[in-house]
């Protein structure tokens, strides 16, 4: 009988929390705690540790996923776990899950199996509070931007080009647009509004990049809130907005520690979407994970054209860090699909898509090997694939000259990532010479067109009127030698989701390009991507329940 996630997390003998702090040389004044389980890591450790020398980066990063995910958290556990296997001194870093996919389609965020972080209920639901603390300081912002309207509108704000949005932590698409303001003169000045997942805010990317909460404050007041009517932008700072924001976050902004079924510490802070944002966590506790231990491994969101790229040219340029290896994660059932295997018949054995879906997994491989740092496939394993399959990724993987394992660390834990971590340990000491994709220094269009060109195989790139015009009012604000940030699907090197295995030929279609001056980046829109999701036909949230007991059953 196979157990459920929660049941698995569920048997799990936790550590009391400052017992694993203690073991990576935490003191208890440096401890917050939330519970005996989870806490919150303060700032007087970040600045003791601050001189001590960086340990090994691990970035964990995949091929374009199936639509129910490919296990890249649950790799990313496993072989931190695996690395624990093999004696050596590990730390994982994660992203927090966000509500919406947990009660939508998705499904949460702390791995699988038995690579699991715990506790896996508390994490996936609400945490320590980050998510909540985001929301709160970026609907302040806009409450505050609709009462200066009410109030006069000093700044001249045109409500025609108000561009911060209200958000909240879950999949709502009646909420993408709405009218506000409306009932009469008390009630505000009407306007077009709309919200967007909490995940996706500005808010939420700067509280990833921030170095600190000075930098936090600056990076709010640095926020692109609206233009008035002469066209002159209006920062947040205009509205004394960052100050009440800062405060919000000032808890957020600390990493929280939790640990793995097998008490292997974990950060998780910080979680943005990698198809519509940045997609990494926190630098903040990257950076802290670096201190604490010898080997730090840290994931990307999705495939390597969405998360790892943007890891490599935002994260790395504002967290002054460089990965040591990069790990991408393939399973036979995501490269089956890649190669035109239907979602349902994905635990067949198909040969024949398997062979054409192959090429994706050399694209992500030939992505990583443009930063010019090692990679290892990390081949997971599930219970379907057949050993002939599992031949035909390995064959191709030597063809690629790239260094692969197989891991099973959702049967198996962290025994099941021995192979994997033994694989990493050596391609951490191979020769680095990290560089970044682009100079961000060069125009828009041009760091577009290289993240087009060489990441997504795309034969050009084309904007609409729309974007032009944002992109020369970037310009002209003097904004535009910043990190780009591309938002596109998941399912697809190309802005087109249909378009899988490795496509050619085709044209990247950028739609709306915004700037998020306060984060540090310029989002990119290409193709039909949302924002704000919506829920799916049959919602995760119908199977889960509590019983009068507390006990929650339903949650993976």
């Amino acid at each position: 009988m196979h157990l459920s996630d929660i049941e698995i997390a569920g048997q799990c003998r936790m550590k009391p929390i400052a017992e694993i702090a203690s073991k990576l040389g935490v003191m208890p004044e440096e401890l917050e705690l939330y519970g005996t389980y989870k806490a919150k890591l303060s700032d007087s450790l970040i600045r003791r540790v601050a001189d001590r020398p960086d340990g090994k980066l691990v970035l964990v990063t995949a091929v374009n996923p199936t639509p129910a995910g490919e296990g890249k958290t649950t790799t990313t556990v496993g072989l931190g776990m695996g690395m624990k296997k093999i004696g050596k001194n590990a730390i994982i870093a994660l992203r927090e899950p966000s509500l919406g996919p947990v009660f939508g389609m998705k499904g949460g965020a702390a791995g699988g199996g038995y690579a699991q972080v715990v506790p896996m209920e508390d994490i996936n639901l609400h945490f320590t509070g980050d998510m909540h603390a985001i929301t709160a300081a970026n609907n302040l912002l806009c409450a505050m931007l609709d009462n200066h309207l009410q109030q006069g509108n000093a700044l001249g704000i045109d409500p025609r080009r108000v561009l911060i949005k209200r958000c909240m932590d879950m999949n709502d698409r009646a909420l993408r647009h709405v009218n506000v303001g409306l009932g009469g003169k008390v009630n505000g000045v009407p306007r077009e509004d709309g919200f967007q997942i909490t995940v996706a805010s500005e808010v939420m990317a700067i509280l990833c990049l921030a170095d600190d909460l000075a930098d936090l404050k600056k990076r709010l007041g640095d926020m692109l809130v609206a233009y008035d009517y002469s066209g002159a932008p209006v920062w947040a700072r205009q509205l004394s907005a960052e100050g009440a924001m800062a405060v919000l976050l000032r808890d957020a902004i600390k990493p929280n520690l939790v640990q793995t079924l097998e008490n292997t510490p974990a950060l998780m802070h910080g979680g943005p979407f990698a198809n519509i944002a940045h997609g990494c966590n926190s630098v903040r506790a990257t950076r802290l994970g670096l201190k604490l231990a010898d080997y730090a491994i840290t994931e990307a969101g999705f495939g390597s054209d969405l998360g790892a790229e943007k890891f490599m040219d935002i994260k790395c340029h504002y967290g002054g860090i460089k990965p040591d290896c990069v790990v991408i994660v393939a399973t036979v059932r995501a490269l089956k699909y890649n190669g035109g295997a239907q979602k349902k018949d994905l635990a067949r054995d198909d040969m024949e898509a398997l062979g054409k879906g192959l090429v994706n997994l050399g694209a992500h491989i030939d992505n990583m090997q443009r930063f010019h740092v090692p990679v290892v496939v990390a081949i997971n394993v599930f219970e379907t694939d057949t050993q002939h399959e599992i031949h035909a990724v390995s064959a191709y993987c030597k063809e690629k000259n790239a260094e692969f394992a197989l891991s099973d660390a959702f049967s198996e834990g962290g025994r099941g990532a021995e192979a994997l971590a033994l694989k990493v340990v050596d391609a951490c000491e191979q020769p680095n010479n990290f560089a970044p994709l682009y100079d961000v220094k060069q125009p828009i269009d041009k760091k577009i067109r290289a993240i087009a060109a060489q990441i997504y195989g795309a034969a050009d790139v084309a904007y609409t009127p729309a974007a032009k015009k944002s992109i020369a009012e970037i310009e002209k604000l003097d904004k535009g030698n910043l990190p780009i940030c591309m938002a596109k699907t998941q399912y697809s090197l190309s802005d087109n989701p249909n378009l899988l295995g490795r496509p050619v030929n085709f044209v990247l279609n950028v739609r709306e390009v915004r700037l998020n001056a306060g984060a540090g980046f310029i989002v990119a829109l290409a193709g039909d991507i949302m924002t704000m999701p919506g829920l799916p036909k049959v919602p995760a949230a119908c199977s889960i329940d509590v019983d009068e007991s507390g006990h929650i059953t339903g949650l993976f």
